[in-house]
C-alpha cells in the first residue's frame, strides 16, 4: 500500500503485522495530502475528525493521554512518499510538549535533562518547520550556551543550561512571530501535519523529484507515531543500520549508533556517531535482538534494508525500514550475491541495477603509485575519487559548475537544502556527520564521491577558509578526496582507469544472456575502439571520420584541400591524407577484428576545419605589422575562403552528403582508405567487416548519387588489389523528411542508422548548445517540457518519426537492419522504446557500453514480461 500510505507508513504497518517492536501510530494518506492542496492548503474537517479518532485509539493503545498534565502522550509527525526521498521533506519530533507536559515528563522519568532537552528540541524543530523561523537563530543561541558552559556536545549541557535555552527559544518565537509559542497540543498537531504536507513542494523536495523523475502529483503521507526516547541516558540511544554495507555491498551488518541521542542527531550529521560495535559492547542482548530483526527484515523484503531504531532504557524499537540507498558498486554486488544466494533470480538482479547509476563505476580512481600529500582523514561515505576547487556553499558550487569548474563542496554538515549544490559538485567533504548522515546518503544516491566526519578540519564560513592544524585552505584552492578510503589530499593527483569487480563482470554476462539488441560503440580513434571492446562492445556502430582530420599534423593538409582552387589541386591534397586515414582504419579494424565497423563519411561543414575568424584576423594583423608579404598573402587567401564558406545556419548548410555530392573526391578518398585498409588486413588473415554510412540524407536521389560514387571507388580498389570484400552501404537518418520518405531512400541503403541527437534537433528546431545553455532549463523548471529531449528520447515526436521510417523502410525490405546512435542509447526508457519498435542495434560511446548492455537486457525483460 505504498501509494496510499507512503513507503514509511506501509513498512511500519507491515512490521507491526510481523510482530516487531514498532511504536504504535497511524498514517494520514497521500490522498489526504492531495485534498489538502486541492482545498487551498487546509485540512478538511472530516479528516480532522478522523485524525482525532485515530489519536484516541493511539491513546488507548499507549495508555497515555495527548496533552495530559500527568501522563502525556508525545508523538512524532513524519513525512513519507511512496518513493523514498531521504531528508527532502519535514519531520517533527516530541510533539505534544508544553510548559505543563514537560513538568509531567520530569516527574514520570525523573530526568530533568531528558525532559528539557526534548522540549528545547521540539521548540526549535516546530518553530523552524511550522512557524518558518530561521533555524540559525536557534543554532546560534545553542552554540553560545555551549561556549559559556565550556562543553562541545549538547548532551554535556546541564538541565539549567537547557532550561535557559527553552526560555531563549520562546523569546525568539515571540520576537519573530509576534505570538507566544503554541501550548495547545492539538493545535500543534494540526499545524505540524499541515507543514509536513506543505513540505511536499518545498524547493529541495521539488528539485529532488525532478532529478529522480518522481511525479509531483502523488503527494506525501504523514505518519503519527508514539515517541520513544533515545536521549534518556546512558542505556538509551539511537541508530541507523544497513543489513549489508551500503558502500561495498559486503554481507555484514553495518551502521552507527549514538548513546543519549535522538534520531535527528545522526541523520542531520550534527554529531559524529560511533560504529554499531558500541551497542554490542554495552548492550549485547539488545544488539543481538536487533541483529535478528535486521536479518528477518532483509529476508522479508528480499532487499538490503536501511533501518532506523531507538533504544529507550534498554528496550529496542524499530522506527523505520526501507530499501537502502547504496553506491553503484554495492548495488551490483548485492544484486549478484542475492541471485547467487537464491534470494532473487538473475532477471531481477539485472532489473535492480539502474543503467544511469553505473556512471560512477566509469570514474577514475587515485593512482596507487602516486605520492600524496594527505592532509586529513574522514569516513569513506561514497566511493570514487574527485578533484576540484573548494567551495563552501551550494549556490557557489552551482555557479562554479556552470563556468566549467570541477568543485568540491565543503560543509560542516550538509542539509537537504544543499541538494542542488551536491548535484553540481564532483565531490562532497563534511567535517561532521557519519556514513548515515544526509551528506553520505545523498552522495551515494547520486554516485558522488564523499568523505564525511573529517573532524580534524574546521570550516570558517566568515573567512571562507578550511583549517587543519598545519594547513589553511581558501575557497578556490584545489583538493582531492577519495570516497573509497576517506582520505583528503592537497592539490590535484593522478588518477587511473576503473577496474570492474567480478560481480560487475558477472552481471554484464547475465545481461548478454537476456538482451536481444546488439550493443555497438561509437568511436573516433583506435584507442577508443580498444576501450569499447574491453567494455563489451559487439562492434562499431559509428566511427566519425572527421575527427581524424582534426589532428594537428593533418590539419594543414586539410586546409590545403579546402583552399584548393580546382579538383586537381583538391585531389592532390587529399592523396596526402589517405595514408593517415588508412592508419586509423587499420587500428580500428584490428581492435575490432571479427566484428563489424561502421564508418561514417565526413559530415560537418568544411569551415569547421579552418581557423577561427577572430584568431585569423589577429594573425593577419601581426603579419602586416611584421611586413611578411608571403604570410600576408597566405592569411588573406585563408580569410577569403572562410568568408566564402561562411553559412548563416551551418547546422542545415553545406555538410554531410551535400559535401560528398558537390566534392565527390572527398568521399572517394575516404572510401579508398576504408577499402584499402580492410583488404590489407584481410591479406594478413584478419577478419574485417567494414560498413560505410552516408550522413544527412534528406532525399533518395542524394543517397543514390553518393552510393554510385562509393561503389565505383570500391570497384577501383578491388581491381587494384585483385581482391574484394563485402562493404554494405547504409544511410544515417537525422532529418524528418528522410523519415517520411525512408521507403525510397531504403532502395539504395543496405541498413538504416538513426542519429537521434541530430534528429531531435531537427524535429524540435533546437540548436542543442543554444537550447541547453539558454532556455531549456527554464522549459524543464516550468514543465513546458517533461524531460530534456537530448537525454530522454521524445517518443511522441522523434520516436514517431523513427517508427514511420522503420515502417517505410521495411515496406519493400522486410529484413532491413536498423539501429540508433546517440546519447539515448544508454537511457533505460529510451532503450525500452527502441526495443519495442524492433530496433536491431544501439551504439553508445565506450564509457556507456556497460550501461547500454544493462539497459538493453532490461528492455528485453520488460518487453517479455510486459513490465
Amino acid at each position: 500500500m505504498n501509494e496510499l500510505l507512503g513507503r514509511k507508513g506501509a513498512n511500519l504497518a507491515e512490521m507491526s503485522a510481523l510482530g516487531l517492536p514498532v511504536p504504535p501510530g497511524f498514517t494520514i494518506t497521500t490522498s489526504a495530502c492531495r485534498r489538502f492542496y486541492d482545498e487551498g492548503k487546509t485540512i478538511h474537517p472530516d479528516i480532522v475528525r478522523d485524525i482525532y479518532h485515530a489519536l484516541h485509539t493511539l491513546e488507548e493503545t499507549s495508555g497515555k493521554r495527548f496533552g495530559h498534565p500527568s501522563n502525556p502522550l508525545l508523538v512524532s509527525v513524519r513525512s513519507g512518499s511512496s518513493t523514498s526521498m531521504p531528508g527532502m521533506m519535514d519531520t517533527i519530533l516530541n510533539l505534544g510538549l508544553n510548559d505543563y507536559t514537560v513538568a509531567a515528563l520530569i516527574k514520570h522519568k525523573e530526568n530533568k535533562h531528558f525532559a528539557y532537552d526534548s522540549y528545547r528540541r521540539f521548540i526549535q524543530m516546530f518553530s523552524s518547520i511550522v512557524l518558518g523561523i530561521n533555524d540559525s537563530l536557534f543554532e546560534d543561541e545553542l552554540e553560545k550556551v555551549k561556549r559559556q558552559a565550556n562543553v562541545k556536545q549538547d548532551s554535556q549541557l546541564t538541565p539549567d543550561h537547557l532550561l535557559d535555552l527553552i526560555l531563549i527559544y520562546k523569546e525568539i518565537v515571540l520576537k519573530e512571530t509576534g505570538h507566544k509559542f503554541p501550548q495547545d497540543p492539538k493545535q500543534q498537531l494540526l499545524a505540524a501535519i499541515g507543514a509536513v504536507f506543505d513540505s511536499w513542494y518545498n524547493p529541495r523536495a521539488t528539485f529532488y523529484r525532478r532529478i529522480h523523475k518522481i511525479p509531483d502529483h502523488i503527494g506525501t503521507a504523514v505518519t503519527i507515531q508514539q515517541m520513544v526516547f533515545g536521549n534518556l541516558g546512558s542505556n538509551s540511544g539511537t541508530g541507523i543500520a544497513f543489513t549489508r554495507h551500503p558502500s561495498t555491498g559486503e554481507n555484514e551488518l553495518f551502521g552507527e549508533f549514538m548513546f543519549n541521542a535522538q534520531g535527528e542527531d545522526i541523520v542531520a550529521g550534527i554529531r559524529t556517531p560511533q560504529p554499531m560495535t558500541v551497542l554490542k559492547e554495552r548492550l549485547p542482548e539488545t544488539f543481538d535482538q536487533f541483529d535478528k530483526i535486521a536479518c528477518n527484515l532483509e529476508k522479508h523484503y528480499r532487499d538490503v534494508q536501511d533501518i532506523e531504531f531507538t533504544v529507550e532504557e534498554g528496550d529496542l524499537y524499530v522506527l523505520q525500514t526501507r530499501s537502502a540507498k547504496r553506491t553503484a558498486e554495492a548495488n551490483i554486488k548485492i544484486a549478484v550475491d542475492m541471485a547467487n544466494e537464491g534470494v532473487i533470480g538473475r532477471e531481477e538482479a539485472i532489473m535492480r541495477v539502474d543503467p544511469a547509476a553505473i556512471a560512477p563505476l566509469m570514474q577514475h580512481t587515485i593512482d596507487p603509485t602516486a605520492e600524496l600529500n594527505v592532509i586529513g582523514k574522514g569516513l569513506d561515505a561514497s566511493s570514487g575519487a574527485a578533484t576540484g576547487i573548494i567551495v563552501f556553499d551550494a549556490e557557489e558550487a552551482e555557479r562554479q559548475h556552470r563556468t566549467g569548474h570541477s568543485v568540491i563542496l565543503v560543509r560542516q554538515e550538509t542539509t537537504p537544502e544543499d541538494i542542488h549544490g551536491i548535484l553540481a559538485s564532483a565531490g562532497v567533504l563534511t567535517t561532521r556527520g557519519g556514513v548515515t548522515s544526509h551528506a553520505a546518503v545523498v552522495a551515494r544516491d547520486l554516485g558522488t564521491p564523499s568523505v564525511v566526519g573529517c573532524e580534524s578540519f574546521k570550516v570558517d564560513m566568515e573567512q571562507r577558509e578550511l583549517h587543519t592544524d598545519t594547513v589553511i585552505l581558501k575557497e578556490g584552492d584545489i583538493i582531492t578526496i577519495c570516497g573509497s578510503t576517506g582520505r583528503v589530499i592537497l592539490g590535484e593527483v593522478p588518477l587511473v582507469p576503473p577496474k570492474f569487480s567480478k560481480e560487475f563482470c558477472t552481471l554484464l554476462e547475465w545481461a548478454n544472456e537476456f538482451k536481444t539488441m546488439r550493443v555497438y560503440s561509437s568511436v573516433n580513434t583506435p584507442q577508443e575502439a580498444e576501450l569499447a571492446r574491453k567494455m563489451g562492445a559487439e562492434g562499431v556502430g559509428l566511427c566519425r571520420t572527421e575527427l581524424m582530420f582534426m589532428d594537428p599534423e593533418r590539419l594543414p593538409r586539410v586546409t590545403r584541400m579546402i583552399l584548393a582552387r580546382n579538383q586537381r589541386e583538391r585531389k592532390k591534397a587529399l592523396n596526402e591524407l589517405i595514408p593517415m586515414q588508412k592508419y586509423d582504419f587499420h587500428g580500428i579494424f584490428r581492435a575490432m577484428a571479427g566484428k563489424q565497423v561502421t564508418i561514417r563519411l565526413i559530415d560537418p561543414p568544411l569551415h569547421e576545419f579552418l581557423p577561427n575568424p577572430s584568431a585569423l584576423a589577429l594573425e593577419l594583423e601581426r603579419a602586416r605589422v611584421a611586413g611578411d608579404t608571403k604570410l600576408i598573402e597566405e592569411k588573406e587567401a585563408l580569410q577569403q575562403r572562410i568568408e566564402m564558406l561562411h553559412e548563416l545556419n551551418p547546422s542545415f548548410g553545406h555538410r554531410g552528403c551535400r559535401i560528398g555530392i558537390t566534392y565527390p573526391e572527398i568521399y572517394e578518398i575516404q572510401t579508398r582508405a576504408i577499402a584499402e585498409a580492410a583488404l590489407e588486413l584481410k591479406a594478413e588473415g584478419l577478419e574485417v567487416y567494414p560498413r560505410i554510412i552516408v550522413p544527412l540524407v534528406s532525399d533518395w536521389r542524394e543517397m543514390k548519387k553518393v552510393r554510385e560514387t562509393v561503389e565505383e571507388t570500391l570497384q577501383q580498389v578491388f581491381s587494384i588489389y585483385r581482391d574484394r570484400i563485402d562493404v554494405p552501404i547504409g544511410v544515417f537518418i537525422e532529418l524528418p523528411r528522410a523519415c517520411m520518405t525512408a521507403d525510397k531512400i531504403a532502395q539504395y541503403a543496405d541498413f538504416i542508422t538513426f542519429g537521434t541527437n541530430d534528429l531531435t534537433q531537427s524535429a524540435y528546431g533546437f540548436s542543442r548548445d543554444d537550447a541547453e545553455g539558454k532556455y531549456l532549463a527554464y522549459y524543464l523548471d516550468n514543465n513546458i517540457l517533461p524531460e530534456n529531449p537530448f537525454v530522454y528520447l521524445d517518443t511522441e515526436g522523434v520516436g514517431r518519426l523513427i517508427e514511420i521510417a522503420m515502417e517505410q523502410g521495411r515496406k519493400n525490405k522486410p529484413n532491413l537492419k536498423t539501429g540508433v546512435c546517440g546519447e539515448h542509447t544508454s537511457e533505460k526508457d529510451s532503450v525500452l522504446f527502441l526495443q519495442n519498435v524492433g530496433m536491431n542495434f544501439i551504439s553508445s560511446v565506450p564509457q556507456r557500453i556497460p550501461s547500454a548492455r544493462i539497459a538493453a537486457a532490461q528492455a528485453a525483460i520488460r518487453t517479455r514480461l510486459r513490465l
